[in-house]
């Protein structure tokens, strides 16, 4: 896949060294553990769709947007 564009958002420090901790686990860089995760993610979602988003969402303390 290739690719061509950038994707930059914020994390809290516990998450961002979970990440780390597993990119070095599996020899593999954060970006591409986090593009795994991502693409795990969004496969997950096609198949569940909202209610799975929710779930995460209710995990992270976060509110819908209006």
């Amino acid at each position: 896949m290739k690719k061509d564009t950038r994707l930059t958002f914020r994390v809290n420090s516990h998450l961002k060294k979970t990440v780390e901790a597993i990119a070095i686990s599996e020899g593999q860089s954060v970006a591409r553990i986090c593009e795994a995760f991502l693409l795990a993610g969004s496969e997950v979602y096609k198949k569940q769709g909202a209610k799975f988003l929710q779930r995460i969402l209710g995990q992270l303390g976060t509110k819908p947007r209006d």
